[in-house]
């Protein structure tokens, strides 16, 4: 099996994020688009753990590692992840990690 280049990884994580997004900004009571936005964010974050750890800091600095524990927490807790929360992630913190992403994916090209 062949390692996936940086660019692959950035990709699949801005097409899982652009979901992300448009879930998002529909009506969140359901729960239903909550369990779809927390997979969804799980598999974009878990896609960028794949990169190496310096490229993650340079794109997220200390924040990697709240972004890796949101997804541990959707990952093994699920119960436990409040709809407030996502709401949250996807207003103020999807934005952030999009852009950084959305960069990335341009400086390789």
């Amino acid at each position: 099996m062949r390692r996936r280049q940086p660019k692959q990884m950035l990709q699949e994580a801005m097409a899982h994020f652009e979901v992300v997004a448009d879930y998002g900004s529909g009506d969140l009571s359901d729960q239903k688009t909550i369990d779809a936005i927390c997979m969804r964010l799980s598999a974009g974050i878990e896609a960028l753990s794949g990169l190496s750890a310096a490229d993650r800091e340079a794109l997220f600095g200390d924040v990697w590692s709240q972004m890796w524990g949101m997804r541990n927490r959707i990952a093994h807790g699920y119960l436990l992840v409040e709809p407030a929360i996502v709401r949250s992630t996807v207003d103020r913190d999807l934005p952030v990690m999009v852009e950084a992403v959305r960069a990335a994916i341009d400086r390789s090209s």
